[in-house]
C-alpha cells in the first residue's frame, strides 16, 4: 500500500516554504512515497532534500510550471500522484482521505479536496470565494454523479472550483501527459476539461485536506498583477458557451482576479 501513493513536490529555486511543505507530506498518516522535482537546482533544495532524505529529480528538458508539473507526472513511480506546490501544505489525513475514497471506486480519474487559504501567514477557512466554490462542488458529494460528464462538465462551465493542489491523478486511467503549454493562469482548467471528457469517476473529498498559500510572489498573483487573465478565461468560456454567453461571464469572472491581490 506504501507504493500506490507519491508526493511529487515542485520546487523553483529557494522558496522560504519549501520546508514547511515537505515535512508537511512526510507526516501523513498513511505513508506515501515523497519525491522532488525542480528545474533550477541550487544547494538551497538539494540541502533540504538531503536533510529529509527526499529523492530530487532535476527537469534538464524545458522548464516552466506545466512542464516541470508533466515531468513530475512522469517521474512518479506510483499509479496514484499528487503533485504539491512547494508553497503550500497537507493536513496529515490527506492521503488516508484519498485512499478511502479511492478503494470504493472502479474507474476513478481524479481526486481533490476542500481546501483552506494561507495569507501573510494566516489560515483562513472561510471566504466569499471559498463559499462559491463549496456551492460549484456540491453535486460531487453524491455519489451518483462521480461519474457524469454531463455534470463535471457544468460545473467547469462556470469556473474552475477544483483546488490544483489538492489533486491526486490516478495514471493508469488517464493520459501519459496531462498538462498543456498553453496557458500561464487556467493550465490547471484547461487539464480538468480535458479530463472532464474520460469515462471514470472524480473523486471528492469535502473535508480540507490541505491549505493553498496566496502570496504575492506565486504565478498567478504575477500574471494578475502584469496583465490579467481575461483572455484565458474567454477562452476556456468559449469551450462550453457561445461567443456571446463567454464574454459576459469573462466579465463577471475578471472580478474575482482582485481576491488574489495580497493586501
Amino acid at each position: 500500500m506504501k507504493h500506490e501513493h507519491t508526493f511529487a513536490i515542485c520546487a523553483y529555486k529557494a522558496s522560504p516554504y519549501l520546508e514547511e511543505c515537505m515535512i508537511s507530506v512526510l507526516n501523513q498518516d498513511f505513508k506515501s512515497n515523497v519525491i522532488l522535482i525542480t528545474s533550477t537546482p541550487c544547494n538551497f533544495i538539494s540541502n533540504l532534500c538531503e536533510k529529509y532524505n527526499i529523492k530530487c529529480y532535476i527537469n534538464e528538458g524545458r522548464g516552466g510550471i506545466t512542464q516541470d508539473w508533466n515531468f513530475a507526472y512522469k517521474t512518479a513511480q506510483s499509479h496514484i500522484v499528487t503533485i504539491a506546490h512547494q508553497d503550500d501544505i497537507y493536513f496529515s489525513n490527506y492521503t488516508s482521505n484519498l485512499m478511502k475514497l479511492f478503494k470504493h471506486e472502479n474507474n476513478p480519474l481524479i481526486f481533490f479536496s476542500d481546501y483552506y487559504e494561507i495569507r501573510n501567514n494566516e489560515i483562513y477557512k472561510n471566504s466569499l470565494l471559498l463559499i462559491i466554490k463549496r456551492i460549484m462542488l456540491i453535486p460531487f458529494r453524491f455519489f451518483i454523479f462521480r461519474k457524469s460528464k454531463r455534470i463535471r462538465r457544468l460545473i467547469l462551465s462556470f469556473g474552475s472550483p477544483i483546488c490544483c493542489p489538492s489533486v491526486a491523478f490516478i495514471k493508469p486511467n488517464l493520459p501519459l501527459e496531462i498538462f498543456n503549454n498553453h496557458f500561464r493562469t487556467n493550465e490547471d482548467w484547461e487539464a480538468w476539461e480535458k479530463i472532464s471528457n474520460y469515462k471514470g469517476e472524480f473523486l471528492y473529498c469535502s473535508k480540507a485536506l490541505m491549505a493553498h498559500r496566496i502570496h504575492e510572489d506565486s504565478e498567478t498573483s504575477s500574471a494578475i498583477l502584469e496583465s490579467g487573465r481575461s483572455d484565458e478565461d474567454y477562452e476556456m468560456f468559449c469551450k462550453f458557451w457561445p461567443e456571446c454567453i463567454a464574454k459576459g461571464l469573462t466579465i463577471l469572472y475578471k472580478k474575482s482576479e482582485s481576491y488574489n491581490k495580497i493586501k
